[in-house]
C-alpha cells in the first residue's frame, strides 16, 4: 500500500485522459489553434464581416506587411516604457510596502490612504498626468508605474502579514537581531507573495501602457490600436492585440522563471505547482 501512495504523482501523469498524455506545448496550443481555425472558416463562409473580423490568415499577412514598415520599433518603444514603468512601480511597491508591513506606525499612516488611491480607474489618472507633465514620456511612464505599484505593494504586505506566527517566535527565541529576522524568516516566508505581486504587475504595467499610448503617443503598439481605429483597420487592430499578447506572455514566462529559480526550496506537487 504504501508503495502505491508513493508512486501516485506518476500514476497521476500516466493516467491522465485515458492513459493519453499530450506535451504541454502541444496542448497549450491546441485551443488557440481550435479557435483561429473555425474562425478563418467562419469568415470565409461568410457567416462573420470581414471587414470587423478579419481572418487569421489577413492579421498574419498584416503583421509580415507591418515588419516591414518599423513594426520593431513600435513594439521596442512599447516594451521600453514597460520595462521603465515597472522598475519604477515595483521598485516603490516594494519599498512601501515592506515598511507598512514591517512598522506600525508606518502601516496607520500610509495603509489607508493607499488603499483609497487603489480603487482610483486608470484612466482617471490620464487627464491629472497630462496636465502636470504635458505630452511627452513621462506622464506615460508615470501611469505604468501606478498600474504596476499596487499590485506588487498589496503582494509585499500580505506576504508579510501571511508569514507564519511560529517561525517570527522560534527567531525571537534564538534572539535573531531585526534586521537578520527579517532576511532570514520573514523574507522567504513571504517571498511567493511578494513575487505573485510582481507577476500581476507586470501584467497590468502592459495594460497601464496600452492606456497611455491610446492617449498621446507617436510610436508603440498602442499607437497602432489608436491608428486602426481610427483608419477603421480591424486587421491592424488585431495584429497589435496579439503582439501585446506574444510580449506579455513572454514577460510572464521570464518572470516565472525567475520565480522558479528563488523559490526552488519549495516542495510543491509536480501536479500544482506554477506554470507557464
Amino acid at each position: 500500500m504504501t508503495a502505491r501512495v508513493l508512486d501516485l504523482p506518476r500514476a497521476a501523469k500516466r493516467d491522465g485522459a485515458g492513459g493519453l498524455r499530450l506535451p504541454r506545448a502541444l496542448l497549450a496550443a491546441l485551443l488557440p489553434a481550435v479557435l483561429l481555425a473555425g474562425l478563418e472558416a467562419a469568415v470565409r463562409a461568410g457567416a462573420v464581416p470581414a471587414n470587423l473580423m478579419p481572418p487569421p490568415s489577413e492579421v498574419a499577412r498584416t503583421i509580415i506587411y507591418l515588419a516591414g514598415q518599423g513594426l520593431a520599433g513600435h513594439a521596442a518603444a512599447s516594451t521600453l516604457r514597460v520595462a521603465l514603468g515597472f522598475l519604477g512601480g515595483a521598485g516603490a511597491g516594494l519599498l512601501l510596502g515592506a515598511t507598512v508591513a514591517l512598522h506600525r506606525g508606518a502601516r496607520g499612516l500610509l495603509d489607508p490612504s493607499l488603499q483609497a488611491l487603489r480603487a482610483i480607474p486608470s484612466l482617471a489618472w490620464v487627464p491629472l498626468l497630462l496636465l502636470w507633465f504635458g505630452i511627452d514620456e513621462l506622464p506615460k511612464l508615470v501611469l505604468i508605474g501606478i498600474g504596476a505599484f499596487f499590485p506588487v505593494y498589496t503582494g509585499v504586505t500580505s506576504g508579510f502579514a501571511g508569514v507564519d506566527r511560529k517561525l517570527v517566535e522560534v527567531g525571537l527565541l534564538y534572539r535573531l537581531p531585526p534586521p537578520v529576522l527579517v532576511g532570514r524568516v520573514l523574507l522567504p516566508a513571504a517571498l511567493p507573495a511578494i513575487l505573485t505581486g510582481l507577476r500581476n504587475g507586470l501584467s497590468l504595467a502592459w495594460m497601464f501602457m496600452v492606456a497611455a499610448e491610446l492617449i498621446a503617443a507617436s510610436r508603440g503598439l498602442g499607437y497602432l490600436l489608436s491608428d486602426g481605429r481610427e483608419t477603421s483597420r480591424a486587421d491592424i487592430v488585431l495584429a497589435a492585440i496579439v503582439l501585446l499578447a506574444v510580449l506579455g506572455k513572454l514577460s510572464d514566462m521570464a518572470m516565472l522563471a525567475l520565480e522558479r529559480r528563488l523559490l526552488a526550496w519549495r516542495d510543491t506537487h509536480p501536479e500544482t505547482g506554477a506554470r507557464t
